[in-house]
Formats: structure tokens, sequence, C-alpha cells
């Protein structure tokens, strides 16, 4: 068994793909390659369509600024059947919290959410491990904090296949680390985690000390641009044991994080081998 996850190369922004062992098929976030969402740059949901002929079973938004929805305009082509995002954000509070160059962008994600709202079966929910393969993924949203940064009410993301785990959160920022700590349920969810995507970006504003305190992952990812304002890598890499990843040329490399910005594409396998032993890996560009 093999679940594959693909962390895209998109600018300041956020976008991922994961596959399941049975070929469920996931997009989390879902961001382009420039901020901005110009037509003329990367579309992960048309590389999907265009490249792996595919349709897709869900689709998770960790929280809906526009840097984690430029791609939205093409999620109705590829047709996914469940769609899970923090659900309590009024549409008001979603517009302010957003630029109003992005009007487009919201209106659009205004209107999906509208329209999946019907409940899923759990005999066919792609979400649920007896329909996956036995990928558990688990979700907690922070909903205390004020609306007028959405950026603490990004849902988390824990998945968890072959003895592995990775941490996926939007833009969370300490106050709703603080929120989520809280809780027993999210403590003993994140344990053991072998992978963390760092919180927004890898910036400073997203670091929480407390969540290090329940955590010591092999390998943090950062996805983010060239041109960011503040950047916590040094502090994630003081965190972080260090994990060896494939390079394109077949060496192998030590490393504390990889980011997207000068790794590319990041491409992790969590598996078993044919003994039943797991194995972990993880390829750069």
């Amino acid at each position: 068994m093999v679940c594959t996850f693909i962390f895209w190369d998109v600018k300041h922004g956020s976008a991922a793909y994961i596959q399941t062992p049975t070929g469920k098929k996931i997009a989390l976030d879902l961001g382009t390659g420039s901020y901005g969402g110009s037509n003329d740059e990367f579309s992960p949901l048309l590389y999907l369509k265009n490249e792996y002929k595919i349709t897709l079973d869900a689709v998770i938004i960790t929280h809906p600024h526009s840097d984690h929805l430029y791609d939205i305009k093409n999620f109705d082509a590829l047709s996914p059947k469940v769609l899970s995002r923090p659900k309590h954000l009024t549409e008001q509070e979603i517009r302010d919290g957003n630029r109003s160059d992005d009007k487009e962008i919201i209106d659009k994600y205004w209107d999906i959410h509208m329209r999946y709202n019907d409940p899923v079966s759990d005999l066919v929910n792609p979400l649920l491990p007896t329909n996956n393969g036995g990928v558990e993924i688990k979700h907690f949203v922070p909903s205390s904090c004020a609306t007028s940064n959405l950026n603490n009410h990004s849902m988390v993301t824990i998945i968890s296949c072959a003895s592995s785990k990775i941490l996926i959160p939007g833009d969370n920022e300490p106050a709703s680390w603080d929120e989520l700590l809280k809780q027993d349920s999210f403590k003993s969810a994140i344990k053991d985690t072998d992978i963390l995507v760092a919180p927004h970006h890898g910036r400073d504003s997203g670091f929480s000390a407390s969540l290090f305190e329940h955590i010591n992952p092999y390998l943090t990812i950062i996805s983010d641009g060239r041109f960011c304002d503040t950047s916590a890598t040094g502090r994630y890499s003081n965190k972080t044991r260090g994990w060896k990843v494939n390079k394109r040329n077949g060496e192998k490399e030590e490393r504390k994080c990889v980011t997207t910005r000068n790794d590319g594409a990041i491409l992790v396998k969590f598996g078993r081998n044919q003994d039943n032993t797991p194995f972990m890996s993880v390829n750069i560009d």
C-alpha cells in the first residue's frame, strides 16, 4: 500500500495532491503558480486533468484566503464529490478577509460552498479509511479567534498511512494553535507526526513554540515563493530531526526543511514494503 502526496510549487500559495492506496484522488488547497492567479501561470487542477486525465474524489480547503483559492475557477472541471472546508465563517467575514481585487475568486468559492451542503454517505465518502485503503484523515477547525484574521480559522488536517503521519495546516498563527492545543483529541491526533507542513508558508507569524511541545517531526515542508516578508525556516530546522531526501540526480541528502521555492515540487510517499515494513520517502527536484 502506498499513499502519495505532491506539494506543488505555486509560489506564494498552497496546493497539494493526495492519492490513496485505492486510488482515491484528493486536492488540498487550490493555489496557482503566482500570487494573483494570472491565467498563464501553472494550474495544479488543469495539470491533473490534462496530464493525469483524472477527476477528483475530494477537495480540502484549509481556509478561504485567495492565495489558497486562485485555482478554484477550474474546480468544476474535475467534478469533486466531496468538499471539506471551515463551514462556520459567514460570507461577509470571508469577503472582509480578502482583497476587493479577488471578488471573482470569492464569488466562485461562495457559490461552491453553498452547493456542497448535502451530507455524504459513509459508504462512499472518500475521506474515510474504509473507502480509501486505510488512510486516516482527521480535521480540526479552530473557531474562537477574531474573524478579522482568517488565518486563525484554518482547518488543520492530519493524515496517517502505513505507520507514517503528516500534519497539514493552513495559515494558522499561534492563537489558533493555542486553541487547538487545549483539546486532548487534537494533541492525541498530532502525536508522532513525521512530517509537518509549516503553517502560513513558513512565515514567522505562523511559528508556534507550543506546537513543538507535542511534535518532533523528521521533516518540515515549506510552501512559499521566493519573495517573502519574514521566514522562520531556521526556527523550524531547530525543531526538526532531519530525514534523507532523494534528489533528481539520484543522490540522497540529509535535510530538516525542504521548500518549494528552492526544491520545486515535493513528492512524499508513505507505504509498506513487500515484507510489510513501513517506509517514508521524500523526493525533491
